[in-house]
Parts: structure tokens; sequence; C-alpha cells
């Protein structure tokens, strides 16, 4: 009996991802074993050229097979347990697809906000969410500079493993240089003197009774990110606006300036080996 377009299995067959002619020659060798190109051209109405494409495609997927049998060639469906095969395939490729999307969904937007002169917003959430908004940092910033406002005693207390063995690493090794305030707390005064980017990073502190940064702010290219270590909850967001970038870089470059002239006396003695570093990096 020959089948229709409109038959239930071919309907089933392609809301499985087969093409209509797929699923169509799919099924006609289901009641058709053994067929040859001529039983294939009259029962599916196709041209010899069509079936044989679509018979390759099957054949492709690992849905027909092909044999010589008294020198001519005939066709069998695979068995129909192989499209559940054919079904994990489909969903590896979607899988494959969506993490396609995902790697290039934010530049997609940065070019439609900054077409549309819209600034974008984003949010995470977690400590993953926050080492994800610092790896921007370093993943778009064909500048190579990012301007911080640190919470480094937050850091220290949350990150200084990941820091230490991730992210400090690798803007070395991209050679992003950072400039950096932070406020003199203990735990940030400790965590900085051995920090192991010291040659791409220059510090200025600041007293950390008078200002207590409770979220870290970093500026570069386009982007200004925030991120909170709050006891209650981690926090991210990243801003994307050439306006906002550009104002938050005057203020921290107003704020370096003041920090530079004022707070001379709170800066550590070994800082001036730091920036020692810092400079032969740059020269």
């Amino acid at each position: 009996m020959q089948p229709t377009q409109n038959s239930t299995i071919i309907t089933s067959l392609t809301e499985l991802g087969l093409g209509p002619n797929e699923a169509l020659l799919y099924e006609i060798l289901l009641k058709n074993p053994n067929a040859t190109i001529p039983v294939l051209t009259k029962a599916s109405q196709m041209t010899r050229t069509m079936v044989y494409y679509v018979l390759n495609n099957l054949i492709g997927l690992e849905l027909a097979q092909a044999e010589k049998a008294d020198k001519k060639t005939i066709y069998n469906a695979a068995p129909p347990e192989k499209l559940e095969d054919f079904l994990a395939d489909q969903e590896k490729e979607l899988q494959r697809q969506k993490n396609a999307l995902k790697g290039i969904v934010s530049d997609l937007g940065s070019l439609y906000r900054l077409s549309h002169n819209k600034p974008g917003v984003r949010f995470f959430e977690g400590m993953e969410g926050i080492k994800e908004v610092l790896e921007d940092t370093l993943a778009n910033n064909t500048q190579k500079m990012i301007l911080t406002f640190s919470d480094a005693a937050g850091y220290a207390t949350y990150l200084k493993d990941w820091n230490t063995s991730h992210y400090a690493p690798k803007r070395k090794k991209l050679g992003i240089f950072e400039k950096v305030i932070i406020p003199n707390h203990p735990l940030a005064l400790e965590f900085l003197k051995n920090y192991k980017s010291n040659e791409v990073t220059e510090v200025l502190f600041v007293d950390h009774q008078s200002y207590p940064f409770k979220t870290e702010i970093n500026i570069y290219e386009n982007k200004v990110s925030f991120v909170t270590f709050s006891p209650k909850a981690h926090i991210g967001a990243i801003v994307e606006s050439k306006e906002i970038a550009d104002t938050m870089t005057a203020i921290f470059n107003f704020t370096w300036q003041i920090g530079k002239k004022y707070c001379a006396e709170l800066q550590p003695e070994w800082l001036s080996r730091y920036q020692s570093n810092t400079k032969k990096a740059t020269n």
C-alpha cells in the first residue's frame, strides 16, 4: 500500500527531525524490503534524482542501507530502534547549538545595544556568577586595561584560592594591566603583600575606615561590572554603556590623582618594591 504525505507515521517522523521526503521514503522502505529505485520512484512519486538524493541522506543518518543483489542495488530501512540513535544525535546537536549561542549571545547583544544606544545590564548570582562577571574583564578586554575600586578584603575572604590559581595568573598571561584603589583593611594588605601578578598591577591604598568599599567595581572597555561579597548574598552585574564607562573612568582617574597626593602616608613600605616591579614590566 502506498503511503501518503499525511500519514501519521510521516507526521511523527518529521516531528523527530526528519525532512518530509526522508520521512516518506523511510516509511516506504519499511513496507517494501529490498526495494529498488524503480519501486521507490513509483511509490514516492519523486524523480529518480530526488530518490537518490533522499536515499543518500537516509544512509548518512544510518536509517537506510544499500547493498548489491543480482547485479542491482537494493535498499532497506534500518530497524526502527535506530531512530532512538538518530534522536540522541539530534539532542547532542541541539546542545552544541545552545552552547554556541551562549558563547556569542553576549557579543550579539552588545552589538545590538551599542548600535541602538541602549545600555545593557546582566545580573549574576552566587560565587559562580561572580566568577563569570570577573572572567568577563579578561575575555572581553581588547584595551588590556582594568580600573578597579576593589573590595580586596572580601576578595581575600571568598576568592583568594581562585584568584591565586586562576584569575591573577590568567590576567598576567594575557597582559591585562590593572590600576586598583583598595581600602587598607588588614585582610586586603595581607592579600596584596604577596600578590602573584604585581608586575601588571598598580595599587593605591586608601583609609578603610573612612572609605569602606562593600562592592568591587571594574571599569573596562565600554563596561562597568559590580560584584558584592556580602555574607547574605553574592551578586554581580555587568552594565554595558560607553557613556557610563567613560563617566566611571573619569571618577576613577580623579580619585586616583587625589589619592596619590593625599594618601601617600597610607602606602605600606613593601608597596614601593611592588610598584617597582610594575614600572619595569611597563617600560
